[in-house]
C-alpha cells in the first residue's frame, strides 16, 4: 500500500472517530406515545346468554351492590366519560371504608413472608375460600396499611421485626401433635426459595450477579419463528444473562430448565400460590446443568482470590459463611477439607450449590 493511501485511510479513520464522538454527545430525542382515543357510544346492556344479539336490561357504571352496606356506593350516568368512570372505581377501591382491599393486600404480604397467608386462599376471600386463622391480626395489619397511606415498606419491616417472624424453625413434637401444619405459628416453618431466588442466590455466590437496574431484559431461551414461534432453552449462558431474574423476559410458551424444574409457574395462567414440589429432576438439573458447572467454577475462583490457595480451612470457613451465613462445625470443616483434597475445590462448590441448606430459609 502506498504512503499516500495510508495517509488517506488515517485521515478517514480520524474523521470517523470525531464523528462518532459528536454522535455520542447528541442528547436522546424525547419519546411520545400518540394515538386516537374514541369513546364507546351508546348504552350498555346485559347480553342474555352471552349473545350480543340478545340485549337485556341497561346497566350503568356503579359499585358492587354486595358491598353497599359497608362502602358508600356510587352510580354514574351512562354518558360519563371513561376517565371519570375509572377514577370513580379507583377511589371506591381504596376508600378507607372498603374492608376488602387493605385486607387482601395485608394477607398477600403475610403470605409472601411466611409461605401461606392468614387466609390460605389469597385470591379468594369469599365463602368458597379459607377462613382466617387470625382474623384480628388481619384486620390490624389492614388498618396499618391505611394508617401508613398504602406504603408497604413499613408493613414489611413490622412483620420481619415481629417475634413471630423471628422464631426458630426448631421442631417441637408436642406442638406438632396439636398443629402439624403450623397454622398457628409455633415456629418458623422452613420455606424453600422460589425458582428466581435460587437462580439469583447461585449467581451471587459465584460473584457474577449483575445488580444493574433498569434497561432491557435478557432471555434464557432462543426465539425462532418459522410457521409458528418456537422457544428453545439455552444451553450456554453468558454474562449478559447474569442479571437478576426479575429482568428475565418471560414468554408464555417458553420453558427454562432451572426455573421450570423448581416450580416457576406457567406464564399463561395466574398463580395465587406457588407449588413447592420435590422431584428427581431438580437434583439432576442442579447437579449436571452447564449453568451449575459454570457457577461452581466461578465460585471456586472467587474464593481462591479472597483467601490463600494453600489454606483449605480458611476457604471452607469462607464458603460456609457465604452460603449458609454460619461457621462450619469441627466435623463439617474436617470432612470438607478432606473432600477438597480428594476431589478439588470446584467439586466442593458444586456440592454446596446442591445442598438443601442453601435453598431453604430456616
Amino acid at each position: 500500500m502506498a504512503d499516500h493511501e495510508k495517509e488517506t485511510i488515517g485521515e478517514l479513520n480520524q474523521k470517523i472517530q470525531e464523528t462518532n464522538r459528536k454522535i455520542r454527545h447528541i442528547p436522546s430525542l424525547p419519546r411520545y406515545w400518540a394515538g386516537n382515543f374514541v369513546e364507546t357510544g351508546g348504552d350498555f346492556h346485559v347480553f342474555l346468554g352471552g349473545s350480543p344479539e340478545r340485549k337485556g336490561e341497561t346497566v350503568l357504571p356503579s359499585s358492587l351492590s354486595a358491598l353497599q352496606s359497608l362502602v358508600e356506593p356510587y352510580e354514574l350516568d351512562g354518558k360519563t366519560e371513561e376517565g371519570q368512570r375509572r377514577l370513580a372505581l379507583a377511589e371506591w377501591i381504596v376508600d378507607k371504608r372498603n374492608p376488602l382491599t387493605s385486607r387482601v393486600l395485608a394477607n398477600r404480604l403475610w403470605h409472601y413472608h411466611f409461605g401461606v397467608g392468614i387466609v390460605a386462599t389469597p385470591s379468594d376471600f369469599g365463602k368458597m375460600g379459607g377462613m382466617p386463622t387470625h382474623p384480628e391480626l388481619l384486620d390490624w395489619l389492614a388498618s396499618q396499611i391505611l394508617d401508613h397511606d398504602w406504603k408497604l415498606k413499613p408493613i414489611h419491616k413490622m412483620i420481619m421485626l415481629s417475634k413471630t417472624y423471628r422464631q426458630s424453625s426448631v421442631f417441637r413434637e408436642a406442638s406438632a401433635d396439636v398443629d402439624s401444619d403450623d397454622r398457628f405459628y409455633w415456629r418458623f416453618s422452613p420455606r424453600r426459595l422460589s425458582a428466581e431466588e435460587i437462580r439469583d442466590t447461585v449467581l451471587n455466590l459465584a460473584g457474577v450477579l449483575d445488580l444493574k437496574t433498569g434497561g432491557p431484559g435478557f432471555r434464557l431461551y432462543r426465539y425462532l419463528q418459522d410457521n409458528v414461534a418456537t422457544y428453545i432453552p439455552r444451553e450456554q449462558f453468558g454474562p449478559e444473562t447474569y442479571r437478576r431474574a426479575v429482568y428475565h423476559q418471560n414468554a408464555r410458551a417458553a420453558l427454562v430448565d432451572l426455573m421450570t424444574d423448581f416450580d416457576c409457574p406457567d406464564n399463561a395462567f395466574a398463580a395465587p400460590r406457588r407449588a413447592s414440589t420435590t422431584t428427581p429432576l431438580q437434583a439432576l438439573t442442579m447437579m449436571n446443568h452447564s449453568f451449575t458447572m459454570d457457577m461452581a467454577s466461578s465460585m471456586a475462583e472467587r474464593i481462591q482470590i479472597k483467601t490463600s490457595s494453600e489454606d483449605l480451612d480458611q476457604q471452607v470457613r469462607q464458603l460456609f459463611e457465604n452460603a449458609y451465613l454460619r461457621h462450619p462445625s469441627q466435623e463439617e470443616a474436617s470432612r470438607s477439607v478432606q473432600f477438597i483434597q480428594d476431589y478439588g475445590l470446584q467439586a466442593f462448590c458444586r456440592a454446596m450449590l446442591n445442598s438443601n441448606e442453601l435453598i431453604y430459609l430456616n
